[in-house]
């Protein structure tokens, strides 16, 4: 824990969830970096903590852990510290008191692992008690049903090598039933394996499949296994997969997960930063072209966010925004340097060591990125930062004469642990006859180079690596343009533009001076957004017609990525006050400021009041009136954000924006969100929403049937207040009936379907600039969906297709305005429960699943 500068024992820090299986209080990173500190030359080092582990370290601990990470990193620690110690020790300088002792615990851990294989199909359990298994009463595990392919699949090296070194089978045949099973459990047509997999029936629970988390590691022992123990089963099964991937997955430079039995059909648009060990694994099968293509992608992702985020979408958007401190691209980057001898690779690893130095080093070690694009740390240093990071970019930038070993002499293990190549003369207990069947023939040049070198590897010419990163090099940027500094612009070596799509203000007359000379002019809409439209004849030159193109391309962009960025589900503005009770739901934009109404589910509850003046724009001079309730104000005439804070000042506890345009509604326009005003929102507290001329009348006009109206701001549609709708009711019940029908009537076609934006023209017509530009703006500055007013997730919307209804987005709504009648309904059409269940089962298990793939 680098920020607070202690260990983490598990039981006394906070529950992390499945990330803390890999703890199993045997001293994790000590053992995980024993054979680091070997690599580095730190012998006395060395031989210090081998005797610290053999002294402290106890295995029979009553606590349940992964058994995929206690064997990467436990299990491969001990048997890599093993493997070095006996090298140094047959060196005749260190280590020469070393009989074994870390092979006998590995041995130890071996066996307290193989209770997790006792399952009818040989794929182990995915996690065991050290001290209990897994049947037994005490054990607290056994009763998961699902691993994960990667989880059951990376056991062969260690377990290999433990019974090559100790002469006992047992634990190579455990790991290799559990190999054999899932080779036997692929997909026969496209030769692919799913994500998760059942341990007792075999079947695939999660059918989606790719090269990176769940599944990455298992492709990598394949080869690797054929490397340590030359059994040509495990290469024919790495080259059927592999074939299986270069044709479905691999989308030079992208790695895109697909569906097991459709492999044509994309199972996602993002990607984890896991993959990024593939290219490494490519330059080891002798595929290095795409090794570099993808290398390359990833490097330039990097060189974005200083750091890989967990995962990125197609276009190169954060996805998952954490970094762990994960090492697979600098492993990929130390493969591509031995493979290619381009000094290139040595200024990406020197990136990467800025970057750590910079960003990620605290005063007790390295911390992980919470996000990368605010640069705010995780107290959090895993043990494989050590291992494998460590290792990999010293590795890089070490000469023969720095080695105090030859590292060719080994293979590196997922962990980076060094197991000896002698391995595979020695012991050999299990028979190499090949139990691979069915094997289709690959036409793939690629499979001739089982034995690769550098001669006939790739065309013997240091430009080769570089041709093909050449086209990849701005790939990220075209997809997703870098926010440019004004230090970086200034020292630019080409002109600086006239003007910047992020500083553009659409009242600015010396901005508007500026597009009549690049040909772009400026188009009020009604509904109160800007369309700009450029006429490369009317600019006053070629390079004026040049900046005003490349000016509507930003502008374009801009647009996209902060409709993408900030793009927020609407809310509701629900009356609830007599005679409402809330029947009338609202359909409201939301701000991009103040309380954050989806994190406070009671929401705000207030009655309203119009404030003077009306627009907001100068301090309240009827606070009074304001004071506790929910501010009403008009739109116009200054930011979103000066309104809030000067109702907020006056004592409002939440405020509606009511658009000045006639007649606008959420019918027909595209949903509204209230940008900030480019500087620190944070002293905002009271949420805001905004409402359609139409929707904002109806809370007008029911101010002035009566007097005094209490609305619910809240991220969805809240329960009627029956409670007080029963008293009413006793009151006047026959006109409250006939008053909430009408009312009822009435929301239901104010809110009803929102019919898409209609199309004004294709590249040319965006979206109000002020929106765009909020940091400059000097008006209400609004972001709006041009595409669909149900607000999708980014890239889940297309122009051309049909519109949403906001029935689709917001049945809450529908049902409260309809629910006085709901026994009319029930009794016209009853279905049974049963009935219903069984109709949403499907889609029940689909959001399940989206549910996993998410955590």
């Amino acid at each position: 824990m680098p920020l607070t500068c202690r260990g983490r024992v598990r039981g006394q820090e906070p529950s992390r969830g499945d990330v803390d299986d890999a703890l199993g209080k045997f001293s994790l990173t000590l053992i995980d970096t024993l054979d680091t500190l070997v690599v580095l030359n730190k012998t006395k080092e060395f031989e210090e903590a081998v005797k610290k582990v053999i002294k402290d370290v106890n295995l029979d601990n009553d606590i349940v852990v992964s058994v995929f990470e206690t064997n990467i990193r436990v299990l491969g620690g001990l048997l890599g510290g093993h493997s070095v110690a006996i090298m140094l020790k047959d060196k005749g300088e260190h280590m020469q008191w070393y009989n074994g002792e870390l092979l006998h615990m590995a041995k130890e851990l071996g066996y307290k692992l193989l209770p997790a294989f006792n399952t009818t199909s040989g794929l182990p359990y995915p996690r065991v008690n050290l001290k209990f298994g897994v049947r037994h009463p005490e054990a607290r595990t056994g009763t998961e049903t699902d691993t994960c392919t990667a989880c059951a699949g990376t056991l062969i090296l260690e377990f290999a090598a433990l019974s090559r070194f100790t002469g006992t089978s047992i634990f190579e045949e455990y790991a290799r039933k559990a190999l054999d099973f899932i080779w036997e459990k692929r997909q026969r047509s496209s030769n692919l394996v799913g994500v998760t997999i059942n341990i007792h029936t075999g079947d695939w629970v999660r059918k989606d499949s790719g090269v990176g988390a769940g599944i990455d590691s298992y492709y990598e022992y394949l080869l690797k296994a054929y490397v340590l123990l030359g059994d040509d089963s495990f290469l024919e099964r790495f080259n059927t997969h592999y074939d299986a991937i270069m044709k479905y997955i691999s989308q030079p430079p992208l790695l895109l997960d697909v569906h097991i039995h459709k492999p044509m059909l994309n199972a996602r648009t993002w990607m984890d930063s896991l993959l990024a060990f593939f290219p490494g694994l490519q330059v080891l099968k002798g595929d290095i072209r795409p090794a570099i293509e993808t290398h390359e992608m990833l490097y330039q992702v990097i060189k974005k966010h200083n750091f890989l985020p967990e995962a990125f979408t197609t276009d190169f958007r954060v996805h998952w925004a954490q970094h762990p401190l994960r090492p697979e691209f600098a492993e990929s980057t130390y493969f591509l340097y031995k493979a290619t001898g381009d000094p290139y690779y040595l200024e990406v690893g020197k990136t990467l060591i800025e970057n750590l130095n910079k960003y990620a080093r605290v005063p007790c070690g390295f911390a992980a990125m919470k996000d990368v694009r605010t640069g705010s740390h995780e107290d959090r240093m895993d043990s494989f930062f050590l291992a494998e990071m460590f290792k990999y970019l010293y590795l890089l930038f070490a000469d023969k004469e720095d080695m105090i070993f030859d590292i060719e002499d080994y293979i590196f293990t997922t962990e980076a642990h060094l197991l000896p190549l002698w391995l595979s003369t020695t012991n050999q207990t299990i028979s190499k006859k090949n139990t691979t069947t069915e094997y289709t023939e690959l036409d793939d040049s690629n499979f001739d180079w089982t034995c690769p070198n550098t001669q006939i590897l790739f065309p013997n010419d240091p430009m080769f690596a570089q041709s093909i990163r050449e086209p990849l090099k701005n790939v990220v940027d075209k997809s997703c343009p870098r926010s440019i500094s004004r230090a970086e612009e200034s020292l630019g070596s080409g002109p600086k533009p006239p003007l910047r799509a992020r500083d553009f203000m659409a009242s600015n007359p010396e901005h508007l001076e500026i597009l009549k000379k690049m040909g772009v002019s400026l188009i009020h809409l009604k509904d109160g957004r800007v369309q700009l439209v450029q006429h490369a004849v009317q600019a006053a030159s070629s390079l004026d017609a040049e900046d005003g193109l490349r000016f509507m391309q930003e502008m374009i962009e801009l647009s996209s990525q902060q409709q993408k960025e900030q793009q927020l589900p609407p809310r509701a503005v629900q009356i609830v006050s007599h005679p409402f009770f809330g029947r009338v739901v609202l359909t409201a934009g939301p701000a991009q400021f103040g309380m954050d109404l989806s994190k406070h589910k009671s929401g705000t509850r207030g009655f309203v009041a119009a404030i003077k003046p009306y627009n907001g724009c100068s301090e309240i001079t009827n606070p009074e009136a304001v004071k506790e309730k929910i501010a009403l104000m008009q739109r116009g005439q200054c930011m979103f954000a000066e309104k809030a804070r000067n109702i907020q000042k006056a004592g409002a506890i939440g405020g509606i924006v009511i658009d000045d345009n006639e007649g606008s509604s959420s019918d027909t326009a595209p949903l509204f969100q209230m940008a900030g005003d480019g500087k620190n929102t944070d002293d905002i507290t009271i949420p805001m929403l905004f409402l359609f001329n139409k929707e904002g009348n109806i809370i007008l006009d029911a101010i002035r049937e009566y007097e005094a109206v209490e609305v619910l701001l809240s991220d969805k549609a809240k329960d009627r207040d029956l409670e007080m709708e029963n008293m009413d009711q006793k009151l006047s019940e026959n006109d409250s009936h006939k008053q909430n029908s009408e009312e009822a009537s009435s929301a239901s076609q104010d809110v009803g379907a929102v019919s898409e934006e209609p199309e004004e023209g294709e590249s040319s017509d965006i979206s109000d600039p002020d929106s765009l530009s909020p940091a400059q703006a000097d008006t209400d500055s609004i972001s709006t969906s041009d595409q669909d007013s149900s607000i999708p997730g980014p890239g889940e919307a297309d122009a051309s297709e049909p519109a949403c209804t906001q029935g689709d987005e917001q049945p809450q709504e529908q049902q409260t305005e309809t629910e006085s009648d709901s026994k009319v309904n029930w009794d016209n059409k009853v279905q049974p429960m049963e009935s219903i269940l069984a109709d949403w089962n499907e889609d029940i298990e689909a959001f399940e699943m989206m549910e996993k793939d998410e955590l």
